[in-house]
């Protein structure tokens, strides 16, 4: 058996150095501030967000963009009070979702493109906070290139706890995964809240169709069907100036969930390489837990352990670096005491995602 779990941690070694390969492959963009020209409409879902909203909302206050070449659909899907919008330097409308599927978010995405009248939709979440040069950057980038669709990255905006440590550990991975995925021409993953398409390439598409009976995804299955479609048209924007914040959970069990949430749709995943990856992290982790437990029951012994745990957290540590270096200006905290926890987590989270339902936003769902 020692064997076989040290075969399983070569391939995951391999996998992610491969990554990380990848991540460098991908150039960090500069814009280069010319003159603006393309029309966003940014479209953000929500429910149950009034404490958040008017942050998000000064954020796009703050933009250094054209007003008049932005606006603002906020999409409700069914909040307990209606969110009022008092004053606005920019063009912004509330509708209600039209609920066609078993995924409020695309029900609600869907729902907006029909109200969409400019070149470019742009999505993001009601959590988030975006910088200043957000849509410059996009709009740098589009000029510049041939691109239908564009990625980027999100981040979080942490206190000093171990879980909001964790969880900025955990998306820094994921982020990580995307970037260097990007980087070897098999991107698979995406988030949400930093995506942008134009309305053209929805339609061409078809949106959210084949996948709207899975609650979630509805940034990679999107992302997915472009690829396999039009491979070259889509990019990721590896720029720190498009990075949007948002916050992270406030205690394990909404953590557990959301976590459980994306892992539920991997199985429905059209890239190859996405579920060839997620296998590969899946087993790498599971690996690390079966092997505590030999040393626990005295099969293996502590040298054969801490020889197998410092070759996979040594490896998760340079994709996880120089992530976090590209995400954030703060160093990566509580690395040690996350490594340990992570696999158990990962772990427990990929398996309960098979067969458990779980809630989000005051609703359950049934995988």
């Amino acid at each position: 058996m020692i064997f076989e779990l040290f075969a399983i941690l070569v391939i995951y070694i391999v996998s992610i150095s491969v990554l990380i390969y990848g991540f460098f492959r991908v150039k960090t963009y500069q814009k280069k501030d010319l003159e603006p020209k393309t029309s966003f409409t940014i479209i953000v879902p929500f429910r149950n967000e009034k404490e958040n909203l008017p942050m998000l909302l000064e954020s796009f206050s703050k933009l250094n963009y054209p007003e008049d070449l932005f606006k603002v659909i906020l999409v409700d899907d069914g909040s307990d009070e209606k969110f009022q919008i008092l004053n606005s330097k920019f063009q912004i409308s509330v509708i209600d979702t039209i609920r066609t599927s078993n995924s409020p978010k695309k029900d609600g995405i869907t729902t907006a493109i029909q109200h969409v009248k400019t070149d470019w939709v742009i999505t993001t979440d009601a959590d988030c906070i975006v910088p200043e040069n957000w849509l410059l950057t996009f709009d740098n980038y589009i000029q510049e290139n041939n691109v239908s669709m564009l990625a980027a990255a999100v981040t979080y905006t942490c206190n000093n706890s171990f879980l909001h440590h964790f969880q900025q550990l955990d998306l820094v991975s994921l982020q990580g995964a995307t970037i260097g995925s990007f980087g070897l021409n098999t991107g698979f993953m995406c988030n949400g809240a930093n995506f942008a398409y134009t309305k053209k390439l929805f339609e061409k598409l078809n949106g959210f169709e084949e996948n709207d009976k899975i609650a979630s995804g509805d940034d990679v299955f999107l992302l997915q069907k472009a690829i396999e479609n039009f491979p070259n048209e889509v990019h990721y924007l590896k720029a720190k100036e498009a990075i949007v914040t948002t916050k992270p959970t406030e205690n394990w069990q909404t953590l557990f969930y959301q976590r459980v949430r994306w892992a539920a749709k991997t199985s429905s995943y059209k890239s190859t390489f996405g579920k060839f990856l997620g296998l590969i992290v899946f087993f790498g982790n599971l690996s690390f837990v079966v092997g505590f437990f030999f040393l626990l029951f005295g099969a293996w012994s502590y040298p054969i352990f801490v020889l197998f745990a410092f070759f996979k957290f040594l490896t998760d540590f340079v994709l996880l670096s120089i992530t976090n270096c590209f995400l954030t200006k703060d160093r990566i905290k509580s690395f040690l005491l996350s490594s340990l926890l992570y696999p158990f987590f990962s772990s427990l989270v990929a398996l309960y995602s098979l067969f458990g339902s779980y809630e989000w936003k005051g609703r359950k769902f049934q995988k």
